[in-house]
């Protein structure tokens, strides 16, 4: 049973706002929020990413799924409310990383359309971009460092995504990334140029 909530709690305004982070930083905040199969390349992607805009002077921070669930999320399991629950907590936080002018880029399964749908919900038009990093199933276990994939199959591991537990593959994401054929670069560059586009880059960078 959820626990009502306090009468006493109101939202704070902020004296410095978005924009002002934004204008001091020199570039716009977003969520580019990696999805895809255990295996994919998102974390890989997303780091790649990250060390991308690093270098061009961006504030960034990476959410990674494993190590989420070593603190913020540690308490829950991998049950299909569970997951609903881990997804909404990260958004809420990159949503607070948005306001602070931040590019925050997700790694997470996130495997429910509804779950993502519910975290773009909560930001601005535009600020939630997903990108799918489209992999299958087989080029996936070709990457299963931790043997995950292996120990799904052997009903070691329940409700296992793309084994036990459903993907549900976007629909309409803002980018898809082929990371089962091209190279990290690649596909790193394809993400640069949609922010570049968007204006969220600014010119020169």
């Amino acid at each position: 049973m959820t626990e009502a909530k306090s009468s006493n709690v109101v939202w704070h305004q902020a004296t410095i706002k978005r924009i002002d982070r934004q204008r001091q930083n020199g570039h716009g905040s977003a969520v580019l929020w990696f999805t895809g199969l255990s295996g994919a390349g998102k974390s890989t992607l997303a780091h790649a990413v990250e060390a991308r805009l690093h270098q061009l002077g961006c504030r960034t921070y990476v959410l990674d799924g494993d190590n989420v669930r070593h603190g913020l999320c540690g308490d829950l399991g991998f049950s299909a409310a569970d997951r609903t629950e881990n997804i909404r907590r990260i958004g809420e936080m990159a949503k607070l990383m948005i306001d602070a002018g931040l590019f925050a880029l997700t790694a997470f399964i996130s495997p429910f359309r509804a779950d993502r749908e519910r975290v773009r919900g909560m930001m601005l038009p535009g600020e939630f971009i997903e990108i799918y990093c489209q992999c299958g199933v087989e080029v996936c276990e070709t990457r299963d460092v931790k043997g995950l994939y292996k120990r799904a199959r052997s009903g070691e591991v329940k409700d296992f995504t793309g084994i036990s537990s459903p993907y549900e593959a976007p629909t309409k994401p803002e980018i898809v990334v082929d990371t089962a054929t091209r190279p990290l670069e690649d596909c790193a560059n394809q993400v640069l140029d949609y922010l570049r586009q968007g204006s969220l880059l600014p010119q020169g960078r």
